[in-house]
């Protein structure tokens, strides 16, 4: 699958915190909109990602940065939620869904598997564990102004026994040589589908290989020509 970037400047430091948790949410509009008004400052909002009901993946903040998605936190029924802001150590993910068309959390099948991929890519990038208080929805840190995100319909029975029944080992890598649960599947597997990297000839990746100059003189360029140095 890929993801595709879309930046948002809606974002600040972690402050050094770890990430240890995923906070699952519903849009309640359209994806397009949606996407617009998290990267629009008037919102003082946003995601780290947000899933379409076809299965597109934006990410419009990255990993390391606390994206604005947690809001208020208002009678938590969280046990990791610590006194501080949850944003600093959460990932947000926003998954298209609105009135009738997914608003209680109903996901097409596409935007389910978009999502299960994401979350997988995610527990092994960042080590969260698999479990109902590490992947939450965001009613369990503000049950009062959103005791419905992401919805009753949303698949957390579902998502949690193909996680757990599947798990990241199991996933195929990015390559043949990358399997899903080395410690940087998920970093190879971002730096892959945003074409920055991409392996041998013969298809592998060769992860424990040292890096020649020239190697890195092709990185750099491929780089540049895409507009991030």
């Amino acid at each position: 699958m890929e993801i595709k970037q879309k930046p948002s400047k809606n974002f600040s430091s972690r402050q050094g915190r770890k990430i240890i948790a995923i906070v699952d949410h519903i849009t309640a509009g359209a994806f397009s909109g949606a996407v617009s008004w998290l990267c629009n400052p008037a919102a003082k909002a946003s995601a780290h990602y947000v899933i379409s009901r076809a299965g597109e993946i934006i990410q419009l903040v990255a990993d390391e940065n606390k994206a604005w998605h947690g809001g208020e936190v208002n009678k938590p029924n969280w046990p990791l939620y610590d006194g501080h802001d949850p944003n600093l150590y959460t990932i947000g993910i926003e998954h298209e869904g609105y009135k009738d068309q997914g608003g209680n959390g109903q996901l097409t099948e596409d935007q389910y598997q978009a999502t299960l991929w994401l979350h997988r890519q995610l527990i092994a990038k960042h080590g969260i564990k698999i479990d109902r208080d590490h992947i939450v929805g965001h009613y369990r840190i503000d049950s009062v102004n959103r005791p419905n995100c992401p919805g009753p319909a949303f698949p957390w029975d579902r998502l949690f026994d193909d996680l757990e029944n599947k798990p990241v080992s199991q996933v195929p890598g990015p390559f043949p040589d990358v399997t899903g649960d080395r410690w940087s599947a998920g970093h190879i597997a971002w730096c892959k589908e945003n074409d920055w990297l991409k392996g041998f000839e013969d298809g592998t990746f060769r992860p424990d290989a040292p890096m020649t100059r020239e190697q890195m003189a092709v990185i750099l360029a491929r780089l540049r020509d895409k507009g991030v140095i």
